[in-house]
């Protein structure tokens, strides 16, 4: 652990000019009287740590001291790629390797790019979750993610419907789609690639074996397909309205913009108001309320009767509400 923390000094101080007793605490997560012993370990040591005193003063390594422990691991590679999404990184548990493979690119580089990470994230930050979401971390996540990484399978338990089923899987990879994981993985002996909500496993056993990877897979276009295709195979139910242009232009706004466009361009000619009518299609009609709801007067539900009859409903008590 010390080791460890050793060299994650000497690569912080490689990377920069210098720093602060206060400044190195925080990054090692140790007190400043810890910084002071290690700061006279390493320099025992033979690396050439010297200590400015004074209310500026800091620590520094002289003699262009340059150590050859930037030399990125696997883990550390592989995390790095993934560096411009910290949320993710802390998720999946590889937070610290992705912390190492920093500092030691930091290391590497010539001294007029070191300030390269800090400008970088000064002018890019993803937030992948949705508003007014607060984000669950499922807690069998980095067990997966390990798994993932090294191609090992696993037994995972997970619920579906009102029961629970156990599969044995080859996880292939993980996607993040507006804050909420997904396993995209092989059955193992059946051969089909299937996705898998993370948040709904109760257990997950990874062992040692280690599955044959098909090369040829591609996560993002498997991801595409499937995405699609669940777009599509949740719209079991048909609307028929009117929508005036303001609704039209809103519509894909509202519903599946992709059901949205195909509708409007199926669509009749305007009558004499500007109103086209269209067939579209939606989840149910529960869910088509909720939507077309946004629409306000933009839309006139025409048929199923129900949906028909409850617009109509909701418009009576909106116009009491407001003559009150």
């Amino acid at each position: 652990m010390r080791a460890a923390r050793l060299i994650k000094m000497v690569l912080l101080l490689q990377s920069r000019p210098s720093m602060t007793a206060g400044e190195l605490a925080r990054e090692l997560e140790v007190s400043e009287r810890t910084v002071t012993r290690d700061a006279q370990a390493l320099s025992e040591a033979g690396v050439p740590v010297y200590a400015d005193r004074g209310r500026a003063g800091g620590y520094r390594l002289i003699g262009g001291y340059r150590t050859r422990l930037t030399g990125l691991g696997r883990s550390e590679a592989e995390a790095l790629f993934l560096s411009g999404v910290p949320g993710a990184l802390r998720e999946m548990g590889l937070e610290d390797a992705a912390s190492a493979a920093r500092l030691k690119v930091s290391a590497a580089l010539m001294p007029s790019l070191r300030d390269a990470s800090r400008t970088a994230s000064q002018r890019f930050h993803l937030d992948a979750p949705n508003w007014f979401k607060e984000p669950k971390t499922p807690e069998l996540l980095p067990a997966v993610a390990d798994a993932v990484w090294d191609d090992r399978r696993i037994v995972a338990r997970y619920r579906r419907g009102e029961g629970e089923v156990e599969r044995e899987l080859e996880p292939y990879g993980l996607v993040l789609k507006a804050g909420v994981w997904y396993l995209c993985a092989r059955v193992a002996g059946h051969g089909s690639y299937r996705v898998y909500r993370i948040d709904r496993f109760i257990a997950v056993d990874a062992g040692d074996e280690r599955f044959e990877r098909d090369e040829e897979f591609d996560l993002p276009g498997f991801w595409d397909e499937r995405a699609e295709q669940f777009a599509r195979s949740i719209l079991r139910t048909e609307v028929m309205a009117r929508v005036s242009p303001d609704g039209a232009r809103r519509l894909p706004y509202a519903v599946d913009p992709q059901s949205a466009r195909e509708a409007l361009e199926a669509s009749g000619a305007p009558d004499g108001d500007g109103w086209v009518t269209l067939t579209l299609p939606v989840e149910s009609e529960e869910v088509a309320h909720t939507q077309l709801s946004t629409l306000g007067p933009e839309v006139e539900v025409l048929a199923p009767e129900a949906l028909r009859a409850r617009f109509a409903s909701d418009a009576i008590r909106l116009a009491a509400l407001y003559r009150a």
